[in-house]
């Protein structure tokens, strides 16, 4: 479902070009558009160029819901060969390596899933997750919160099934690879699948492999070179790919906490208006029958 709304002075174009990228990655996927609006911003007159909206999708888990709750200590954790999506798009365009983009566009993520979710070993993956805004070092402290659990993943491992040109790209422009998305695939899985899911995915020219295990730790360890372990922690922001995002940075702000009890305030008051609708509205209906 697709809902997009143009300001009054916006370049029609553009809605040419965003249905166009929807719609396509609606037929690679697989995934039919079935409903939307197009849409003039709301109020009388609303100046600018501004093109705002969203996308929704709605589907069935049939066989088996891979939630991370599902991950148990002992587990593999494999991971699908990446070249990132937009974040990497943005940062190629941005620093002028335009011969990157081409690197990111291509459907192996959604064709891994396609095939192991056929599978009848399926029972044995606990989970499936992507490596998205935030990166591999902020996705799997998340992960770990969700399981209750720890990893210790080996950094060489990650690396080798980074895209080389997209690797090359960040290094370049001083990004780390692990705090971006990288539109890979994590799959946590028995032991005793691990090997079968690597064969599986080669066999379709999907390069996989098992990038580390599933601990008690409550703690994200990354081995590096010459054995060495340390405990890595997530940034406050993803890592900065373009230089405004460099300006700003990716420390914590002096004034995280007031930031935190400001947006927590404004959340509670929020639920608390939401509320007030609700009963007003179910007053309303009680009055009115």
């Amino acid at each position: 479902m697709i809902d997009v709304h143009l300001a009054d002075d916006a370049d029609v174009g553009k809605l040419f070009d965003f249905m166009a990228g929807v719609s396509a990655i609606a037929e690679i996927s697989g995934v039919p558009i079935t409903a939307g609006s197009t849409l003039r911003i709301g109020g009388d007159m609303v100046i600018g160029n501004r093109l705002v909206g969203g996308i929704s999708a709605v589907g069935i888990a049939r066989n088996k819901l891979l939630a991370r709750r599902n991950i148990q200590v002992g587990d593999k954790i494999l991971m699908t060969e990446g070249a990132g999506g937009g974040t990497i798009t943005t940062t190629a365009i941005y620093s002028g390596n335009h011969h990157v983009v081409s690197e990111t566009m291509n459907t192996k993520f959604l064709e891994a899933c396609n095939v192991l979710l056929k599978k009848e070993y399926l029972n044995n993956i606990r989970a499936m997750c992507d490596v998205t805004n935030g990166g591999l070092r902020g996705d799997l402290n998340e992960i770990n919160y969700e399981a209750k659990s720890g990893v210790t993943i080996y950094e060489q491992r990650v690396r080798e099934l980074v895209n080389p040109k997209v690797l090359k790209l960040l290094e370049n422009v001083g990004v780390d690879y692990l705090g971006v998305s990288l539109d890979a695939l994590l799959i946590y899985c028995s032991e005793s699948i691990s090997e079968q899911i690597i064969t599986d995915l080669a066999a379709i020219n999907i390069k996989c492999a098992e990038i580390g295990y599933v601990d008690n730790s409550n703690q994200v360890n990354m081995i590096y070179d010459k054995e060495e372990k340390k405990s890595i922690l997530p940034q406050f922001r993803e890592s900065a790919y373009t230089k405004i995002k460099q300006e700003i940075g990716e420390e914590t702000p002096e004034l995280k906490l007031e930031m935190e009890k400001k947006i927590e305030k404004t959340a509670t008051k929020a639920l608390e208006k939401r509320q007030k609708i609700i009963d007003y509205i179910k007053k309303q209906n009680i009055t009115n029958v």
